[in-house]
C-alpha cells in the first residue's frame, strides 16, 4: 500500500497555494494529518490509479501533475480483508474504468460484463491551507462560506482541488445505476478502499436500498457543504434504513450519544428529518430529496396545501407503514402483505402473541 507522507503533502501544498501556505498552514496540516490518520477505518484493500493514459503511486502525485485531468481514469483493487462481514454496505469490484462522458464501468470479481453507471465524487475529509493572515480574518468576523463537498465528476473534482485550493483525505465515490447508487469511502492518504462504517456494528437487514433518483437528491443536497461531516453521515445512514435511534447511530459511527443526538436534531430542524418521540427512532424525509417536479406532483395530488397538521399526521402515518418493511425491535425482514408491526420472534417476547 503506498501512503503519502506528511513531508510529500506539504511540499503538494505548497505547490498549489504558494502564497498562502506559510509556517501556520504547515503546522496547521500536520495536526489535520495526524488527526486523520487516527480515525481511519479498518481498510478493505489497496488501490492502484491510472489517470488520462498513465500510471500514478498515488492520486496525490496524479493532483500535483498539472498536465493529468483526469479525463479517463481506471482505479483498480487488490483486496487484503477476507470475504465476509467486512464488506457488508460495499459492493466488491476489481476495477472501475472511467469515462470521459462522467459515467464509469465496474468490473466485479467474480467476472462476466463490466456493470455501467454515472460516477460522482463527494468531498469527505479535507485540508484548505490558510494563512495566518486569512485565518485571523476568518476570527474577525469575514469568515469565507462553507467549501462545496465538490459533488461532480472525477475530472471536475481533480480542477476545483487544484483552483481552490483544497487536499481531500478522503472522499465519497458515488456509482448510480440504472435502480441504485453504490457509495464507496476512498482514503487518498493511504490509496486504500474503507469499510462501510456500519460493517459489524449493524445488521445488513435494516438497509434499504433507495432508488438512483433519491441517492441523487442526497447527494447533491450534501454537496453544497452546509452540514458537518458527522450530520452527512448519520443522514446517509437515515436515507438507506427505516429509521435508526441516535444510540444506534453513535455505536454506527464510534462516538458518544451526544453528539449523534446534535447531529440528528440538527437534521430535523432542517425539515431532513422526523423524529418519533414515542420510539425515539430518527428518520430521513425521503420527499425532500425527490427532484422538482416530484415535490410539485405530490402537492397536486394533495389538492393544493391543505391542513398543514393533518399533513403531518398522515406522513406520520406513512412512516410508520414504511417502518413495517422491517421488524424495528430486531430487523429481521416482514412478509410483504403483513399487517404485523414485529416480526413473530419478537410479537411473542413482548406478549403480543
Amino acid at each position: 500500500m503506498a501512503t503519502v507522507s506528511r513531508p510529500e503533502i506539504e511540499s503538494i501544498a505548497r505547490g498549489l497555494a504558494p502564497g498562502r501556505f506559510d509556517d501556520y498552514a504547515a503546522h496547521a496540516l500536520g495536526r489535520a494529518y495526524e488527526e486523520f490518520a487516527a480515525r481511519r477505518r479498518s481498510e478493505l484493500g489497496a488501490l492502484s490509479i491510472g489517470a488520462d493514459g498513465r500510471e500514478f503511486p498515488t492520486f496525490y502525485a496524479a493532483l500535483a501533475d498539472p498536465g493529468t485531468r483526469f479525463r479517463t481514469a481506471e482505479l483498480r483493487l487488490v483486496p487484503s480483508a477476507p470475504a465476509g462481514p467486512a464488506w457488508e454496505f460495499v459492493a466488491p469490484f476489481e476495477r472501475i474504468a472511467f469515462r470521459a462522458d462522467g459515467s464509469a464501468d465496474l468490473y466485479a470479481r467474480r467476472g462476466g460484463s463490466p456493470r455501467r453507471a454515472i460516477a460522482r465524487v463527494l468531498l469527505r475529509e479535507h485540508f484548505l491551507p490558510r494563512s495566518r493572515e486569512e485565518e485571523e480574518r476568518a476570527s474577525a468576523g469575514s469568515a469565507a462560506a462553507p467549501l462545496p463537498r465538490l459533488f461532480g465528476t472525477l475530472e471536475q473534482g481533480v480542477a476545483i482541488c487544484r483552483s481552490v485550493p483544497v487536499l481531500p483525505f478522503e472522499v465519497a465515490l458515488l456509482l448510480y445505476f440504472a435502480e441504485e447508487r453504490s457509495r464507496l469511502e476512498l482514503d487518498l492518504v493511504h490509496a486504500s478502499l474503507l469499510a462501510d462504517p456500519r460493517a459489524g456494528r449493524l445488521a445488513s437487514s435494516r438497509r434499504v436500498v433507495r432508488t438512483s433518483r433519491i441517492a441523487w437528491g442526497l447527494d447533491r443536497k450534501l454537496g453544497r457543504g452546509h452540514l458537518s461531516l458527522l450530520a452527512t453521515r448519520c443522514l446517509e445512514v437515515l436515507v438507506e434504513s427505516n429509521g435508526l435511534t441516535s444510540v444506534e447511530l453513535a455505536h454506527v459511527f464510534g462516538g458518544v450519544r451526544e453528539l449523534a443526538n446534535s447531529a440528528v436534531q440538527g437534521l430535523v430542524q432542517q425539515r431532513l428529518a422526523t423524529f418519533d418521540h414515542r420510539s425515539g427512532i430518527y428518520r430521513a424525509r425521503l420527499e425532500e430529496f425527490l427532484p422538482a417536479e416530484g415535490k410539485a406532483a405530490e402537492e397536486e395530488s394533495r389538492g393544493g396545501v391543505g391542513d398543514a397538521e393533518l399533513h403531518m399526521s398522515v406522513k406520520e402515518l406513512i412512516d410508520a407503514a414504511d417502518a413495517r418493511a422491517a421488524c424495528p425491535l430486531c430487523g429481521t425482514p416482514i412478509a410483504a402483505g403483513s399487517s404485523a408491526f414485529l416480526c413473530d420472534d419478537c410479537a411473542a417476547k413482548v406478549g403480543l402473541r
